[in-house]
């Protein structure tokens, strides 16, 4: 495997992805959700695919497609995790659900900072 070290986003979004995983596996075997884990599972794995992707973007626009396509998904992973709150799948005073709020929350940050950032360029 190439070493992504050091590329931040990359980093955070592979984390996010992990955590996604073990996530679904728990609501999957523990609730029986799989609607919503399922499509908790698809956004929030396919941040890093898709920053991954633009790492080999063949030109800037590209790079900055890739990244906006990545930027949306964590959007919807944020809602997907916000709606399994509100219907106590998830309980929002535990740290671990806070953690992954926060982590979304500055994955978000991080790729509208590059995007911007990007554009200007």
């Amino acid at each position: 495997m190439e070493n992504e070290r050091g590329n931040v986003v990359l980093d955070r979004s592979f984390s996010f992805a992990i955590r996604v995983v073990k996530l679904h596996r728990h609501l999957v075997e523990r609730h029986k959700m799989f609607a919503l884990a399922d499509q908790l599972l698809r956004s929030g794995t396919s941040i890093g695919a898709n920053v991954t992707e633009a790492q080999d973007a063949q030109s800037k626009k590209d790079f900055v497609s890739k990244l906006s396509i990545a930027l949306k998904e964590a959007k919807e992973s944020r809602y997907w995790i916000r709606l399994l709150i509100a219907t106590d799948y998830l309980d929002a005073k535990q740290p671990h659900v806070i953690s992954l709020q926060n982590d979304i929350a500055e994955i978000i940050k991080l790729l509208t900072t590059i995007i911007k950032s990007s554009k200007q360029a």
